[in-house]
């Protein structure tokens, strides 16, 4: 049998650090540099051999220019992943690599990746970088209390983060030169002075060394430096959150915000441009969800799910569907590799959903828990709310928390029909407890 091509006028491209090659069907390789100016060349190329469409691998971010411009030329580019393109063993160059892409394209054996639109591109350019830098400044935090205790200051084991209001100011004295503990316990918030006086006082008696203070005075800068880069991404995230939203205050929704506990961004009016950029969609009402981990998922994810036919293919595409290794009669539990970055968002969302006392979505996280561990629990509460996130995004469904007593209900109605079940299986009668 042979195969039907589905496309005649293909190119595949095999993209390097140094080098681009690239296959036209029924042409030869031809290579290019990958300066600016030769891509451009390399464009001129695939509109002179007429291609109407070419696939290229996302190989890191090197792909980034070459597909804005084969997409600004009007070709259809394809990004596909590199997993796909596995060559025959014993037959990896680049050269065959681009023969290679360009076959598979033509009998249309290609899944198209995911590729953002601009403003959502921009969007994820700040919000990456503005984790990177928390990561970057909690590993100072940590710099500051090695040197604190190296001083013998136990203040970390009083106060719950050194890194908050009372313990930067504590820090900042220090610094500065004050050694006296009733002065640094007065920068204290009001309810640590009143119920953690003497805790505090007995922390704050430390042995000052040259050398600790001089550890304490370059982390703490450091901190305070990636507290500035978090702040100006904060700015370019609200500038594009403002262009993209209507302009709408939060002031003027019906009811608050969710409370963003950690790493708070400080973009004005948030919630109500989210909600304006959706149509008035609200992920904020599926439990676990702020504005924060919207803006997240709307980095990674993009503002039309619609290009995930149902939910099963969103949360496929997440890493958090089971996979199919089927073989004879076995079937095997295979780990998928590469997995976005918006499937580890719906993980740590779970994660913290599965402690909630109040949430049904928590007690069944905790029921999944205790039968299966930790890690299958939170893959599958991860799965739950995706789902949800999707039905709200794309079908407008109202997702209203009923709470764990509701849940706890259907659980027992459940368990009701199958006792009834079980015991006409048996020919018994259930007597009623009095």
């Amino acid at each position: 049998m042979i195969m039907q091509k589905i496309s005649k006028k293909s190119a595949g491209i095999d993209i390097g650090a140094k080098k681009v090659f690239v296959f036209v069907e029924g042409g030869k390789v031809k290579s290019f540099l990958t300066f600016t100016a030769d891509l451009h060349s390399l464009v001129n190329y695939l509109l002179a051999e007429n291609v109407e469409t070419v696939a290229m691998e996302a190989t890191g971010s090197y792909w980034f220019i070459l597909y804005d411009l084969i997409e600004e030329s009007g070709i259809d580019v394809w990004l596909v992943d590199g997993r796909e393109t596995k060559q025959v063993p014993g037959r990896k160059t680049d050269v065959k690599d681009c023969q290679w892409i360009q076959e598979l394209h033509s009998h249309g054996l290609f899944k198209r990746c995911y590729v953002a639109t601009s403003d959502i591109k921009e969007l994820r350019s700040y919000y990456r970088l503005r984790e990177d830098h928390i990561r970057s400044a909690s590993m100072h935090v940590n710099h500051m209390q090695k040197a604190l205790i190296e001083m013998n200051i136990r203040l970390k084991e009083v106060i719950s983060q050194i890194h908050g209001s009372s313990g930067i100011k504590i820090i900042q004295a220090i610094l500065n030169g004050e050694r006296n503990t009733k002065v640094l316990l007065n920068l204290c918030d009001a309810r640590i002075i009143k119920h953690k006086r003497t805790e505090v006082l007995k922390s704050l008696q430390g042995k000052y060394t040259n050398a600790g203070l001089f550890a304490l005075k370059q982390a703490f800068d450091a901190y305070q430096f990636y507290q500035q880069q978090i702040a100006a991404c904060d700015k370019e995230i609200e500038r594009v959150i403002h262009s993209c939203g209507k302009g709408s205050k939060d002031a003027d929704l019906p009811a608050k915000r969710k409370p963003i506990r950690h790493n708070k961004p400080q973009v004005k009016d948030l919630g109500a441009n989210m909600i304006d950029i959706f149509n008035g969609k609200d992920a904020t009402l599926v439990s676990g969800i702020t504005d924060y981990s919207w803006l997240k998922l709307v980095a990674e994810t993009g503002t039309d799910l619609t290009r995930w036919l149902t939910a099963k293919h969103f949360t496929s595409w997440l890493g958090l569907a089971p996979g199919q290794h089927w073989s004879g009669k076995k079937t095997k539990n295979k780990k998928k590799k590469g997995k976005p970055k918006a499937g580890q968002i719906f993980r740590e969302i779970a994660q913290s959903m599965i402690e909630s006392k109040h949430a049904a979505i928590g007690a069944f996280g905790r029921r999944i828990r205790s039968k299966k561990g930790p890690a299958i629990a939170i893959k599958a509460v991860a799965r739950k709310i995706a789902i949800q996130y999707y039905n709200v995004m794309v079908h407008g469904v109202d997702f209203v928390e009923h709470g764990i007593k509701h849940y706890e209900k259907l659980l027992l109605t459940r368990k009701h029909k199958s006792l009834e079940k079980l015991a006409k299986e048996l020919n018994v009668q259930i007597a009623a407890h009095q």
